[in-house]
């Protein structure tokens, strides 16, 4: 978790350092279980709401590993052969925001799916603690569990309406550092788009593998939206991964926004930064264009 410090204690990328919760978990400020209480029920004067008019827009379901994982799924209404953008979720899980981004994408022409990726072990949005939220589930999901549980994702999205051929991800905070991993793990990735996500940590036997581990293998681009002002993802470790992508000549790449803290693209926090969140979203987008034609 965060260090015993006067920086602020809100950065939900510290997900978890090891299997066991940090003693230091007891100590996060009120910003971050603000933040968590608002992932439930987006409140904020700034939170923003797409509708779903021209969308087939809902839950639904897919099989996975021994179980039929729950998904929020949107897409454009009575179109096919759509290219295909998983949406991962942050630490808080498939909440409504999550659900939102989703509806964005499919407005602008994607076919838009969110696994509900902790559904093994437990609703993230009806734990009210954050000590627990980091105990009781997100400290307990594998690495491997949930590759397989995006792959099972994509297969599902390739018989919907979309086209598995044009595959893209995109992830916040605990969802940024899953997509440098299945950039590295599926090879019909055509792109990614990575929120945030910590990309040098502690490893642990669930999570044995970090971004900068990784970069040889990462096997399509990924572009990196990060902020200046986060005080969990250092700059310092940034720079260490925008250097690893060149040294290995990968066609990735990582824009820092100045001015910008953790969750600077959650609009219903208060970490939102309008002007990056409208040009983060907007390169992505531009970055799933250009690789999922």
């Amino acid at each position: 978790m965060t260090e015993e410090s006067p920086e602020r204690l809100s950065e939900d990328r510290n997900w978890v350092r090891s299997t066991q919760v940090d003693r230091r978990a007891a100590i996060l400020g009120s910003a971050v279980l603000a933040g968590y209480a608002l992932a439930a029920q987006p409140v904020a004067a700034s939170a923003i709401t797409t509708d779903t008019d021209g969308l087939d827009a809902g839950m639904t379901s897919f099989q996975t590993e021994g179980l039929r994982m729950n998904a929020y799924r949107a897409r454009p209404a009575g179109k096919r052969n759509l290219p295909v953008v998983i949406v991962v979720q942050e630490i808080f899980g498939l909440h409504e925001w999550v659900k939102d981004i989703c509806r964005r994408y499919a407005k602008a022409g994607f076919y838009a799916i969110a696994p509900d990726l902790y559904q093994r072990q437990g609703d993230a949005t009806k734990i009210a603690d954050f000590k627990a939220l980091i105990s009781d589930i997100v400290a307990k999901v594998p690495d491997a569990q949930v590759m397989g549980d995006l792959d099972a994702a994509a297969q599902f999205a390739g018989a919907d309406g979309g086209n598995a051929a044009k595959l893209g991800i995109t992830g916040f905070c605990w969802g940024g550092r899953i997509v440098w991993l299945y950039a590295a793990h599926n090879p019909r990735l055509k792109a990614g788009v990575a929120c945030y996500g910590r990309v040098i940590a502690k490893s642990t036997e669930l999570q044995p593998k970090n971004p900068i581990d990784l970069v040889p293998a990462i096997k399509a681009p990924v572009l990196g939206l990060y902020g200046a002002l986060d005080k969990g993802i250092t700059q310092a470790d940034v720079a260490t991964m925008n250097a690893a992508l060149k040294a290995a000549k990968k066609p990735s790449t990582i824009h820092v926004f100045a001015g910008a803290d953790h969750g600077f693209l959650a609009d219903y926090r208060p970490s939102y930064n309008e002007a990056a969140a409208k040009q983060g979203f907007a390169e992505g987008l531009d970055w799933f264009r250009r690789y999922l034609k």
